[in-house]
């Protein structure tokens, strides 16, 4: 999302667009989303969410009469019951804003700041579920690192974002991954997957590991693996099948759906664990 945002706020300062914040200075109680959240609103555009509905419907539109009028901040307390289209029950207090320069700096070198600190995932295998996962992972918050030796394998579009890496280096990106990282594993080649997996097995500080496969291949894996001295604790950490919620179907989007809410579920949430984060609700749409 930092990624996605810092892109769309570059290209409207590069267009000379009007831009108005839109932020949650206050919440209480149940609500779409945390204080500190904020959304940016062109006249005919947005980046950014502060939880949807009649809620941010409504901060847009006012977003857009102060981008039309000018003056100065306002601030809007609503309670998300009765009158206000949403039931979340809680009170939320929105603040509307037209940054200037400097305050658009600080808004980048956050959003940077954000993206640098998301968990970093890597990406083994540009085949077609490496590609569908690609696009379908992008959006999340975790930087996406993507490897493959094969560059035509990447597709005419990189999601935005994603760091490409097409000289197949592997044991660099796993070498190197900050303790905590996540790895999906899903090359053309089995041998490669095994050699893939047994480094990062060694490590032994990956918050998450999948590999594609059967069952079957699993427990070829963990034979292997044996064999070359892996204790059973860390061979245990790994994650295979991928994306394995009772649903037998084999289409590449399929499989990266739910592949996406397997690295949401135990590799996003236990990293935000990790960092103490506070609770965050879902959007009321």
């Amino acid at each position: 999302m930092s990624m996605t945002m810092r892109a769309d706020l570059e290209r409207w300062r590069h267009e000379g667009q009007l831009i108005a914040r839109i932020s949650v200075s206050a919440a209480r109680g149940s609500t779409p989303r945390e204080a500190g959240t904020f959304m940016l609103v062109t006249p005919t555009a947005l980046t950014g969410t502060i939880g949807g509905g009649e809620l941010e419907w409504n901060g847009i539109h006012r977003a857009r009469e102060l981008l039309a009028g000018g003056g100065q901040a306002v601030d809007l307390r609503i309670s998300l019951g009765g009158n206000s289209g949403q039931c979340c029950g809680g009170e939320i207090m929105l603040t509307l804003d037209l940054p200037d320069a400097a305050e658009l700096d600080r808004i980048m070198a956050g959003l940077e700041r954000q993206r640098m600190e998301e968990p970093l995932l890597l990406l083994f295998g540009a085949g077609h579920v490496g590609r569908a996962l690609a696009h379908v992972l992008a959006p999340l918050p975790l930087r996406l690192a993507w490897c493959d030796s094969r560059p035509e394998e990447f597709g005419p579009v990189i999601p935005p974002g994603v760091m490409v890496h097409d000289d197949g280096n592997w044991e660099r990106l796993v070498a190197s991954a900050p303790a905590g990282s996540g790895a999906l594993v899903l090359t053309q080649s089995h041998a490669l997957d095994s050699l893939i997996v047994a480094s990062i097995l060694e490590r032994g500080d990956f918050g998450y590991v999948g590999l594609i496969g059967s069952r079957t291949k699993r427990r070829r894996f963990e034979a292997g693996f044996r064999q070359i001295g892996l204790p059973e604790e860390r061979i245990a950490t790994m994650t295979c099948p991928i994306g394995d919620r009772g649903v037998r179907d084999k289409r590449p989007p399929v499989i990266a759906a739910l592949v996406a809410a397997e690295i949401v579920t135990h590799f996003l949430h236990h990293a935000q664990a990790d960092g103490d984060a506070d609770e965050v609700t879902g959007p009321d749409e």
